[in-house]
């Protein structure tokens, strides 16, 4: 039963994903943005690893892309709230788990498929990576939305207004961001800067995608990056299901 309601669920949300085409396409945009314009000035610096510099920036784009776009899932929560649509959903036998996972799981597909146009753009900009270490990019980007959008929906579940919501995931995603070396390696900066990025979780994944983009698989990095994003997407599922079952619609 559990199979069948999350099935239920993912289709009717991907089916609404799919009507709007143009939302799909333009929520990979600002990360083409960094592609286009914040690569080439990378190009030939010493970054600090292995690697060329797309090996080190694309990685980060395709966390940044699950980032801020499951962070905002959210928003869509308020919404149905406001229309009276979660509450119908919760009076049904469907089961509370699939009523979060139906919904993380479109939101994984979505942005799988940003990160795949994603790849083929950096591609031809220059990038050269196995293929074997994109795949594990797109699963770590899997992961990743099925992480946040699980605690943007426990969230949102939480709050009554896109007011109250918008704050607060800024309040995480702007940090998020600075802090786990998206953008440029962390070792690139001071060492407390550098110490201090190691309380963010995302750290974990980024140095774990940057070493699957240069071939290396059995490194530290990609131990952490594994048992930090497994255990981050087991622990907001857990925390997503409980809300659902409790929070009042």
């Amino acid at each position: 039963m559990l199979l069948q309601d999350t099935a239920l669920i993912y289709g009717r949300y991907l089916r609404q994903s799919l009507r709007s085409r143009i939302a799909l396409l333009f929520g990979v945009l600002t990360p083409l943005l960094y592609l286009l314009f914040f690569g080439p000035l990378l190009t030939d610096l010493p970054l600090g690893g292995r690697g060329s510099s797309w090996q080190v920036l694309v990685p980060g784009l395709l966390l940044q892309l699950g980032l801020f776009g499951a962070l905002f899932a959210g928003f869509l929560i308020i919404i149905e709230k406001s229309q009276g649509v979660v509450e119908r959903m919760r009076v049904t036998p469907v089961s509370r788990l699939a009523l979060l996972l139906g919904r993380v799981l479109r939101d994984a597909t979505v942005f799988v498929f940003q990160a795949v146009l994603l790849v083929l753009a950096a591609v031809a900009m220059g990038l050269r990576a196995p293929l074997a270490g994109v795949l594990i990019g797109f699963a770590f980007v899997a992961l990743l939305t099925v992480s946040l959008a699980s605690l943007s929906y426990a969230l949102a579940m939480k709050v009554r207004t896109p007011q109250e919501f918008g704050p607060l995931i800024n309040a995480v995603s702007m940090p998020s961001m600075l802090l786990s070396g998206l953008m440029l390696p962390m070792t690139l900066g001071p060492s407390w800067l550098d110490v201090l990025s190691h309380v963010m979780p995302l750290r974990y994944l980024v140095d774990a995608m940057r070493d699957a983009y240069v071939g290396s698989y059995a490194t530290p990095h990609m131990l952490y990056g594994v048992v930090v994003a497994v255990a981050l997407a087991g622990l907001a599922v857990t925390v997503g299901t409980r809300v659902f079952r409790t929070s009042g619609a």
